[in-house]
């Protein structure tokens, strides 16, 4: 598995190149693993500690830590069919992923709906899922990844029975924040980011199903 580098992706800029949103496999690991940590450090590298940066990464975005998610994602999948999705008592997710329709070893962004978390601005709210995650590659920014991957989410959270979704993002984020209140999110809230010894701040942004 790969993750693309900017000579993979960014031939023919101005050509509208299909995209296929599918659910993660065990063999995505790596590249998501890869992905999430390039997306991260060039999102937050010049504001924490490189010690610190290294450290989050390697509890957050290593092969063993995506494995581990997407282990519980199968689980949870099972699981899911004889349960009450909006049960908060355990956090479980689906992960998806975007590749190039030509070559599905190319991940170029992935996502996540998590199911059991919450946050105080949302928490009065029953039947509430995540967008977690949600990372596309430098590289193919300003292409519809971003918005493909949160569509995929919010219809799975719609036919999982969910009538909010919520997400946190940090508020130095312009462009992310414009781009989800484009969506059809709004802030209601927010909430500390640590990272280390350093405390961010990230607006909580919800959304009507």
């Amino acid at each position: 598995m790969t993750v693309p580098s900017p000579q993979d992706v960014t031939a023919g800029p101005a050509q509208k190149e299909p995209y296929i949103i599918r659910a993660a496999k065990s063999t995505d690991a790596t590249s998501i693993a890869k992905l999430g940590a390039h997306v991260f450090t060039v999102s937050f590298a010049h504001s924490v500690a490189p010690h610190e940066l290294d450290a989050f990464l390697e509890e957050s975005y290593t092969p063993a830590a995506i494995t581990k998610d997407l282990a519980a994602d199968a689980t949870d999948a099972a699981a899911d069919d004889n349960n009450n999705n909006n049960n908060n008592n355990n956090t479980t997710r689906d992960i998806i992923v975007a590749t190039d329709a030509q070559d599905d070893q190319i991940i170029l962004g992935f996502a996540y709906l998590t199911r059991g978390s919450t946050d105080a601005s949302v928490d009065h709210l029953e039947s509430k899922c995540e967008l977690q995650r949600i990372y596309v590659h430098p590289a193919v920014h300003g292409r519809g990844i971003g918005r493909l991957l949160a569509t995929r989410v919010e219809n799975m959270a719609r036919e999982q029975g969910f009538k909010n979704i919520w997400l946190g993002v940090w508020e130095e984020n312009a462009n992310a924040i414009k781009a989800y209140e484009k969506w059809g999110y709004r802030r209601v809230g927010d909430h500390d980011f640590v990272i280390g010894t350093v405390v961010q701040t990230d607006y909580i942004m919800l959304k009507d199903l």
